[in-house]
């Protein structure tokens, strides 16, 4: 399986980095008898195994496949097709973006762009493309909903009934929309005619939103709940409540940033909230909120945060920032020469690599891990398959990347 080598659009400090994988055994709860469950992280010429105990089964987190497409640049994955064996990426460069269709074998079809001065352009994107057919792949963008097939000619496009640039944008394998029936599930980006400074905003947030590309509506919906972390009469910093989000079995499972708890929601009129399950994560030190507003760039990258989630077999796959411990956010904050500043957020990279953790429906803890050669965040599930992007390395110029099928192994 493919990894991108570098994910251009993300900001150098995000934790795309890992560090050596915890050898701690946990213990469950209400376990009379002790069973053994291995882990098995591999990297490019190594395995590691990893044991813990949890009802009688034996659970294993391994690689199954892989992908090597062919290919000198800085792409980014947006979607695959395990069916059609495809794959769909990006070039994206400082003034132009290029749309890639590669297949399995490694070999790329077709390549195209539709940014900027062309007619049929998408305009600007708002999500990473999503493939909605064999052989075509929707665009969310400025100018609409398009449809292209795969050697870039338009199929169709339906005008937004209503847009606002959005506050924030992330294009990438792990963080586009996902299908319900006919429609889309998306986070909300954002609105400017909210005054977020105020207390009583986090009243007024919708974190989901429902996209409907036949006829170009949005339905924002799903709000705080009252024992949400946000609902504590704190400030947070903006966008602190990005929600990570995955739908299985009619349900939608949601975690808003920094708070680490699973909402889950029907995924239907009226939304009712069906439960919440509390994330018991190693070493997780989020920001909690302040008692005045306040603008600090830097408080998104030092954060504990959810990054996403997947449901698969009924356990939970975790993908979450740990954050940064307080002498290292006290030396954050310390006058320092350019390269010392350099350094110190190379070593942060390197001491809070983003982690992997699999949790039960009651939110106990099964495993914790780093997954040293596969970018967490990238978690995406396709014809009941995970798939995972490799980590670039930044050190060495490669001309291919990388896509890996994980999965989890429950055996009795």
């Amino acid at each position: 399986m493919i990894v991108g080598k570098n994910h251009s659009a993300v900001l150098f400090h995000v934790l795309f980095y890992y560090s050596d994988i915890s050898k701690k055994i946990l213990e469950m709860n209400k376990v009379k008898c002790l069973f053994i469950i291995p882990f098995f992280i591999f990297s490019c010429h190594s395995k590691e195994k990893y044991e813990r105990t949890t009802e009688g089964k034996i659970v294993t987190f391994e690689k199954l496949d892989s992908i090597k497409i062919e290919y000198l640049g800085n792409p980014t994955v947006h979607d695959i097709n395990p069916v059609t064996e495809t794959v769909l990426f990006m070039e994206q460069r400082e003034f132009s973006e290029e749309i890639f269709v590669a297949s399995f074998d490694g070999h790329i079809r077709t390549s195209f762009s539709k940014m900027r001065d062309v007619p049929d352009s998408y305009g600007g994107l708002m999500s990473s493309l999503r493939i909605d057919s064999d052989s075509s792949f929707i665009a969310y963008g400025y100018n609409g909903f398009l449809r292209y097939d795969f050697t870039g000619e338009l199929l169709s496009r339906v005008k937004l009934k209503e847009f606002r640039v959005p506050n924030f944008t992330r294009k990438a394998m792990g963080f586009g929309m996902e299908k319900l029936g006919n429609k889309y599930l998306y986070v909300d980006q954002g609105s400017r005619d909210i005054d977020y400074s105020r207390i009583g905003s986090y009243n007024e947030i919708r974190l989901l939103n429902w996209l409907d590309p036949k006829t170009g509506e949005k339905e924002p919906f799903i709000q705080f709940p009252e024992s949400s972390l946000f609902k504590s009469g704190k400030h947070f910093f903006r966008d602190a409540w990005t929600p990570a989000f995955t739908v299985s079995d009619d349900l939608i499972y949601v975690a808003f940033g920094v708070e680490p708890v699973i909402y889950v929601y029907q995924s239907y009129h009226p939304y009712s909230l069906v439960s919440s399950i509390p994330l018991d994560l190693p070493g997780y030190q989020n920001y909690r909120g302040t008692d005045h507003y306040e603008i600090n760039l830097s408080l998104w990258e030092t954060s504990a945060k959810i990054d996403n989630i997947k449901r698969i077999d009924g356990l939970f796959v975790v993908a979450y920032s740990p954050g940064y411990n307080e002498s290292d956010l006290r030396e954050l904050y310390t006058n320092k020469l350019p390269q010392e500043s350099r350094d110190f957020w190379q070593k942060m990279l390197e001491k809070y690599p983003s982690r992997i953790a699999i949790v039960d429906s009651l939110g106990h803890l099964v495993r914790d891990f780093d997954t040293k050669g596969m970018l967490a965040q990238s978690m995406l599930v396709r014809n009941g398959e995970l798939w995972m992007m490799e980590k670039p390395d930044n050190e060495v110029e490669r001309d291919y990347f990388r896509l890996f099928r994980v999965g989890l192994k429950i055996e009795d």
